[in-house]
């Protein structure tokens, strides 16, 4: 089997309709070549009846947790059910286009000496697919959607050069983005601290954060990639239930993420000049951040490590600058 679609999943059964409807859909270009792994986080929705569903048109394995293992875990859990040489793991809120599948199997099958895959995708906003209880038919999906990632052109590079935040702003944190070489992914399991995994809070650590990102560094840091420019994927944006933690994420998590890679082989000037840009923010993000407490999760920043070790940074006061310029702008 060449590819495995892994879809952690939590609730949101109209969201998980539609992400399945689009994969039919696009499974009507190509021969059955993949499999879909479902990983229910212990949904009291009735996700299996949809499942059971679309049994009939694609390959599901469907596995429903005891309990809720939270984000991070539940991702690692969908990974783990692939059997396909390639794993793709999507949200359940994002979709495929018609000819996703037959445009990615050609890829995969003409690049085998490439173990990591950057699959761009385009944005469109959520309530734009749920404003009718009807499944959403993706032929329909807007012309001319903005896309995640600015790059015009496919490149093969090598995979630290995708850690560029002209490529992946966020350092390959949102899943969607990523098709990779399941064995190798798998290899490295082991390197997620199963403590921190554990802790169920959102996003508390880096480990229930982003786990994929700190395997990808590690499995990934020495293999040749390929950026595939042309969106294959939508990921719709105000559907998440974890909105309100942009800020925290931007100036906390996806930092930690840089480092993973800097940890693993990333050009030490390349680090500190991606880090400065990833706290163009940081001092209003932080304002928001303790304003809202722990709705904004300000009782798992921590200090010295995320606050002192960046003042190093020329954006750390900057970001004043920059947020005083923006609002100038905007009301002018």
């Amino acid at each position: 089997m060449l590819l495995s679609i892994c879809i952690p999943t939590f609730e949101r059964v109209q969201f998980l309709k539609n992400c399945l409807n689009s994969i039919y859909i696009a499974s009507k270009n190509v021969k059955s070549d993949f499999e879909v792994c479902i990983s229910d986080n212990y949904s009291s929705e009735d996700i299996k009846k949809i499942v059971n569903y679309y049994k009939k048109k694609f390959f599901i394995k469907y596995n429903r947790n005891n309990e809720n293992l939270g984000m991070g875990k539940n991702i690692i859990q969908s990974a783990m059910m692939a059997k396909g040489e390639y794993t793709w793991i999507i949200g359940n809120d994002d979709l495929l286009f018609p000819e996703s599948l037959k445009k990615i199997f050609l890829i995969l099958k003409s690049n085998k000496n490439i173990d990591f895959f950057f699959i761009n995708s385009a944005n469109l906003e959520a309530k734009y697919t749920i404003e009718s209880k009807k499944l959403f038919n993706t032929k329909l999906i807007p012309k001319n959607l903005p896309k995640f990632s600015p790059i015009k052109k496919n490149l093969e590079l090598n995979f630290l050069d995708l850690i560029d935040p002209k490529i992946s702003f966020d350092y390959l944190l949102g899943i969607y983005l990523s098709i990779f070489k399941t064995l190798k992914f798998k290899n490295n399991i082991h390197i997620i601290n199963s403590k921190l995994i554990n802790d169920k809070n959102t996003f508390s650590n880096f480990e229930n954060t982003a786990p994929h990102v700190k395997i990808f560094a590690k499995s990934f840091c020495k293999s040749k990639a390929y950026l595939v420019s042309e969106p294959l994927s939508v990921n719709l944006y105000g559907a998440r239930e974890w909105n309100n933690l942009w800020d925290f994420i931007e100036i906390i998590r996806i930092p930690e993420a840089l480092y993973e890679y800097r940890k693993n082989g990333l050009n030490f000037f390349k680090y500190h000049f991606y880090k400065n840009q990833s706290l163009k923010n940081f001092l209003p993000c932080l304002i928001k951040i303790f304003l809202a407490g722990d709705r904004g999760n300000a009782k798992y920043i921590l200090y010295y490590k995320h606050i002192i070790k960046n003042m190093i940074y020329p954006n750390f006061y900057l970001s004043i600058l920059y947020f005083i310029l923006r609002k100038t702008k905007k009301y002018i």
